[in-house]
Parts: structure tokens; C-alpha cells; sequence
């Protein structure tokens, strides 16, 4: 077979590969049929994962991303097929997992013409991509895959979507598969603006009760090792988002776990006494806020994130720095000195003292037991994935996690249905792990078909 011989889905085949591509997570139907015929065809390594529903699928492939750090691609059809991932669209959106979701379509010239199971699902998910392609030729497939998984993973990460109809899936493909991509207006700058580095370190070097608040841009940008050097060079506490659990280990003498409405009590005391906060990659989401106009109001606060859009959004810092997280930590490390916290550090460890985590343990077996149980039995070394609700914040409060790919969440669509199908991309992804889904029965009826798609993957 050579690349003159190719139809259009055996060229997406062909280009996924080309990517790295393991696994397809997804479910089949009619307009999307040329590219499950060269899944056969072309006799590719990729592996298929036929999940029960179109959202199982979606959550899987979050999971696969979250769990390795790599992309996730999902195949599905047109019309209620493509309609059901948008739940699972939306969870990846929110949380900056990168995915690329691969939907069949009506043939091209029925578009626009209600045929069945058309749907409009460029317009329809519009709000929740990062980037969405409506393909039109198919010699154009390798340059638009190209591109959407550059999108997907730059920058701040997120999920695209192709829309393909089936007459170009289906169609004769003539051009190079390793077609150059067209992204004039897209824009990746790595820099670090040295002057804002140094604002940041004579802050730091004036502070006497600082704080830094790591958040899940942090894990995505891989800058765990830097912040722990940065956080043990300068003896400052750290605290962590939702998302960011595992960023910083939990179980660090400098660590303080959660902020936030379910967080630790000693987190959120300390973020009342601080006089700076360092945020470095966090969006300063509503639920670690409380009362925007109360939060830090005594603090100096400096914010790291790689989105500009975020900074200003919620709290206006003092300092802002609009760069990748890992790459602003290397260059703050080389000015920032150790700071005099010895005193500032012990008053946070009476804090640890007087206001632990705990739970009664006698009467009848509690949801706070079970976990920190199992996180004694795995010895913290699980890739825990969570549904959504009360078990979710038990699970973040006594699973502690040292690995920044070890907990995997929604945070800000907040999906119940999300933890079961996470949690078996995740193993997809690792197969050597251990792996626990904590998940409350309202979730679980969810998408507990997608049992089924474990037991048949054993």
C-alpha cells in the first residue's frame, strides 16, 4: 500500500500513527465507517477500544491523557454519536487535558440539509474546544491532524475536534502524508521576561510568611521537580489545588495539602496569615476563592500561568508573569535565596497539629477509613481516579499523592459518570500500576456499562 493508493481513512490512520498514537478510544456507526474499515486495512499497531457509550469513550481517553502526559484520541460517529462526547469534551476543556476527537459526518454536500443523523457538531461544540476543523478536501487530512495535536498539547493543552464526512473518509487521498502545518496566527512563546523573574525574587526575599499555591498548569508544564527545589532552596510552604494534587509530594514536611472549601484547615489558615502567595499555574477557580475581595487582601500576590487570559480574571496580583510554569521556576531558582520562615513554618506545623485530618473510627465503617486504608495497603504509589461529590473530596483529603500523574479528577466541569471510564483509560495507559476508582453509587449508574469494556480488556 502507498500513499497513492490510500483512501482518506486509511491517510487519518496512517497520520495517528505518525503521531505516536496507541490507543483509539471509541464507538462505530455509519459515517465514520471508512476510518473503522482502515483500522483493518492498513494493519496498523493502533488498538481500538470499543466502549459501551460515546461519553465512556471521552472519559476513557481523558484518563489515557491524564495518567501519561500524552494525547488521547477518540473515534465516533455522526449526529447522537458525536453529540454524546460532549459531556466528556467538556471535562477535558475545563481541565486542559489534550484530546482530539475524530467525528464522521454526514456526506458533504447533505451538510446543512437535516440528513440523518447529521448534526452540527463543529457549531455544537464550539464553546468547549480549544480548536475544531470541519475538513473539506481530503488531501487536507495529514496537515489538519498535524495541527490539532500541536494545538491539543501546546501552550495551554485542551481538546480539538475534526468533523470528517464520510465522502471524504471514503474518498481517493493523493497528497504527503507528512504535510506541513498552516498556523500563522498561532503563537508559542517559551520566554521568561527576566525583570518580571527579579520583581518576583526581591517580593520573595522580603516576605516572611510566604506561600506558594500550585495548581494543575504547574503539573502539565512537568515543573514538579523545579517547584520542589525552588519550595526546599527558599523553605516555603506549599499548598495545592484540586488538580494539582501530586505537583508537590503531600507528603513533604513542607507541604500543606488542599486549599479550598474542602481543603485542609491548615491550608486556608495559612492563606489568611500569608504575606505573599505565589500562585504558579492555578486559575484561582471560585472554589479555593471564597469571597474574592477577602482573599489574601493582606498579601502580595504574584501569579504564573502560561494563559494570559487567566491573569486578572478572578484576583488581580501585584506582579503578573505570563510564561510556562517549569520555565519560570528554572530562572526564579537562580535569584531567589533562602528565606527566614523558620518561624513562620513552625507556626503552620501547630496549625498541622491542632487541626489534622481525622475521622472517629468507631461505630460503622466510614469512607474516610477505606481510603486511608487502601493508601496504606498501595503505599501511595496508586493512580487513584475519582467520580464526583463527597467520596471525591474523602478521596482527596486521605489519598496522598506524591506523583503528578497519580490522581485523576474533574475539577472544573465537575462530571459525575467521569471516575469508572477514567479510571480504565488510565490502565490502558499504564498497565503495569495498580489503579482505584473511588466512585458513589450516583456516578457510578452513570457509566457502569463501561465494566464491560474492563472485563473485556481483562
Amino acid at each position: 500500500m502507498t500513499e497513492n493508493t490510500l483512501d482518506g481513512g486509511q491517510a487519518i490512520i496512517r497520520c495517528l500513527e505518525n503521531e505516536g498514537v496507541e490507543y483509539i478510544f471509541g464507538y462505530s456507526g455509519g459515517a465514520a465507517i471508512p476510518i473503522f474499515d482502515a483500522l483493518v486495512t492498513t494493519k496498523t499497531k493502533i488498538k481500538f477500544v470499543l466502549t459501551r457509550h460515546e461519553q465512556g469513550a471521552t472519559h476513557m481517553a481523558d484518563g489515557y491523557a491524564r495518567a501519561t502526559g500524552k494525547p488521547a484520541v477518540v473515534l465516533i460517529t455522526s449526529g447522537p454519536g458525536a453529540t454524546n462526547t460532549l459531556t466528556g469534551i467538556m471535562t477535558a476543556h475545563m481541565d486542559s487535558v489534550p484530546m482530539i476527537v475524530l467525528s464522521g459526518q454526514s456526506v458533504s454536500w447533505m451538510l446543512g440539509k437535516d440528513a440523518f443523523q447529521e448534526a452540527d457538531i463543529f457549531g455544537i461544540t464550539m464553546p468547549v474546544v480549544k480548536h475544531s476543523y470541519l475538513v473539506k478536501q481530503t488531501n487536507d487530512l495529514p496537515r489538519i491532524i498535524r495541527e490539532a495535536f500541536h494545538i491539543s498539547v501546546t501552550g495551554r493543552p485542551g481538546p480539538v475536534l475534526i468533523d470528517i464526512p464520510k465522502d471524504l473518509s471514503a474518498g481517493r487521498f493523493t497528497a504527503d502524508l507528512h504535510a506541513e502545518m498552516d498556523l500563522p496566527g498561532y503563537k508559542e512563546d517559551h520566554s521568561v521576561d527576566h525583570e518580571t523573574v527579579l520583581q518576583i525574587s526581591e517580593a520573595l526575599a522580603k516576605s516572611r510568611r510566604p506561600l506558594i499555591l500550585a495548581g494543575h498548569g504547574a503539573m502539565i508544564a512537568g515543573a514538579e521537580e523545579s517547584l520542589k527545589a525552588l519550595a526546599e532552596k527558599a523553605q516555603i510552604p506549599v499548598k495545592t489545588t484540586l488538580l494539582g494534587k501530586g505537583v508537590f509530594p503531600e507528603t513533604h514536611p513542607l507541604s500543606l495539602g488542599m486549599l479550598g472549601m474542602h481543603g485542609t484547615a491548615y491550608a486556608n489558615k495559612a492563606v489568611c496569615e500569608c504575606d505573599l502567595l505565589l500562585n504558579i499555574g492555578s486559575r484561582f477557580d471560585d472554589r479555593i476563592l471564597g469571597k474574592p475581595d477577602l482573599f489574601c487582601q493582606d498579601a502580595t500576590i504574584i501569579h504564573i500561568d502560561i494563559d494570559a487570559a487567566e491573569i486578572g480574571k478572578m484576583i488581580r496580583p501585584q506582579i503578573a508573569c505570563v510564561s510556562d510554569a517549569k520555565a519560570a521556576l528554572e530562572e526564579l531558582i537562580n535569584h531567589v535565596p533562602e528565606l527566614e520562615t523558620a518561624a513562620w513554618c513552625k507556626h503552620l506545623d501547630g496549625y498541622k497539629t491542632k487541626y489534622p485530618l481525622k475521622f472517629k473510627r468507631q461505630g460503622s465503617l466510614k469512607m474516610q477509613h477505606i481510603v486511608d486504608e487502601f493508601y496504606k495497603l498501595s503505599n501511595g504509589e496508586a493512580c487513584v481516579a475519582t467520580d464526583v461529590g463527597q467520596h471525591q473530596m474523602w478521596a482527596a483529603q486521605f489519598y496522598k499523592c506524591d506523583d503528578r500523574h497519580n490522581w485523576l479528577s474533574s475539577g472544573g466541569a465537575g462530571t459525575m459518570g467521569f471516575g469508572l471510564p477514567a479510571c480504565i483509560g488510565a490502565a490502558f495507559g499504564r498497565p503495569d500500576d495498580l489503579h482505584v476508582c473511588f466512585v458513589g453509587d450516583g456516578g457510578f449508574h452513570m457509566t457502569f456499562s463501561e465494566l464491560a469494556t474492563a472485563a473485556l480488556h481483562k
